[in-house]
């Protein structure tokens, strides 16, 4: 179905009752919130007089995104230099926005790709920022996700899984953490990161994650979100990668899944419609995915509980209004999506903003599948897996290669 609700909730007349109310006590954080909700008012003033005159508006501009995505996976500009260390970050960045957005791979850009995260591969295992660089968990999770999006058997082959499950095993740490990498931090996303590689290519074992659900849950906050490593603030894409994370190793009820939830759906903005990342800070295009792709989990969480509270028709969020906010205020003139109005675009923002999207315009819930697509019917984009965050396709492509292939012996991995 197509909803019209956005439609009015962005040009009603009530829609500036939402603004932030500072109970005149002006500080940094409300000033700064003011200029956002400034913009975002300016944003949704043009687009009500654009769509008096044309009704299928707001409309995705997929060409103009599409071409932003095509040029940086052939070559990318020197303002990208500082990103050296992230190179399989943007190979996954932008595959899997071209995904989302239907896009062909072709065969010869496919195996050019897959071909070039191999050069990135460590001998020791794992997968570093660049070729030659130390294995770190997070390129690592770019590297295997960027190679089931190509869904080609080259790229299947080019992960060595054995050397893959002994570094997973260099990275934890007694009490079930992870590091990043080598003497490097422990926080939330290496559990996340870790289980996501080894779910993926079929090397999870007991061993590897023993201890691990019990270390993420200490990470949960007196606010229901989860924070990098416990005793700090609640975040979301913290909060994301710990749910994800526990679901993936089957213990989510260790968590407090309705504490979550309530942080979660208060992170969504009332004016602008999109997400914050935390408690008292501005919207990001971003965290349409990191906040928005938690309700997909948790109403997962409670389906299992056999909570009778779910809505069975939609997430516990206004899909309507994330997609207004991403169409209306994210999309930049040139191709791609922004953090928020006045901020530049980067494959990054269109990534997770385009995520966020697919997630907002697809339910699935048990048997039940619904849309809510905005605008105009051709608005729809692919859908994505909300745990690995990569099409749904790519994910059963994987596990079928994968699971034909025997899950490697972690004897003595650690010690390797």
């Amino acid at each position: 179905m197509t909803s019209e609700n956005s439609r009015l909730r962005c040009t009603c007349q009530n829609r500036k009752q939402l603004r932030f109310n500072d109970d005149n006590v002006s500080t940094v954080s409300s000033r700064e919130q003011e200029k956002v909700e400034q913009s975002v008012d300016e944003a949704y003033e043009t687009f009500k007089s654009h769509a008096e005159f044309e009704p299928s508006l707001p409309e995705l501009d997929r060409k103009q995104h599409c071409a932003f995505l095509w040029k940086g996976l052939e070559n990318l500009s020197e303002s990208y230099d500082c990103l050296d260390a992230s190179r399989p970050w943007l190979c996954f960045w932008i595959l899997h926005s071209l995904e989302i957005l239907g896009e062909d791979i072709p065969c010869e850009i496919a195996s050019r790709v897959a071909k070039f995260l191999g050069h990135c591969q460590s001998p020791d295992g794992g997968f570093g920022g660049g070729p030659g660089q130390v294995p770190h968990l997070a390129p690592t999770y770019a590297a295997v996700c960027a190679l089931c999006i190509l869904q080609t058997e080259e790229a299947f082959k080019i992960i060595n899984r054995k050397k893959l499950q002994e570094f997973l095993f260099k990275m934890r740490s007694e009490d079930g953490a992870f590091n990043m990498h080598e003497g490097g931090e422990e926080d939330i996303r290496g559990a996340y990161c870790a289980a996501t590689v080894a779910r993926l290519t079929n090397v999870m074992t007991p061993e590897l994650f023993d201890c691990t659900p019990e270390w993420i849950v200490s990470c949960q906050t007196y606010e229901g979100g989860f924070a990098g490593c416990a005793g700090m603030e609640a975040h979301g894409g913290y909060s994301f990668c710990g749910l994800a994370a526990l679901i993936l190793m089957g213990k989510a009820k260790l968590c407090n899944i309705k504490a979550l939830l309530r942080w979660t759906a208060n992170r969504q903005m009332n004016f602008e419609g999109g997400f914050q990342g935390r408690t008292n800070k501005l919207v990001d295009g971003c965290y349409s995915f990191w906040q928005g792709g938690a309700f997909p989990l948790v109403h997962m969480c409670l389906a299992q509980e056999g909570d009778k509270c779910l809505s069975a028709e939609r997430w516990m969020s206004h899909q309507e209004a994330l997609q207004e906010y991403l169409l209306i205020c994210c999309q930049h003139p040139w191709g791609g999506l922004i953090d928020k109005p006045g901020k530049p675009r980067d494959y990054y923002h269109t990534c997770y903003a385009l995520s966020g999207l697919s997630l907002a315009q697809h339910f699935a819930g048990g048997k039940l599948a619904h849309k809510y697509v905005i605008g105009s019917p051709g608005n729809e984009v692919k859908t994505t897996h909300p745990v690995f965050n990569i099409g749904v396709d790519a994910v059963l492509q994987a596990n079928q290669y994968f699971k034909n292939l025997p899950v490697p012996s972690p004897e003595n991995a650690g010690d390797s």
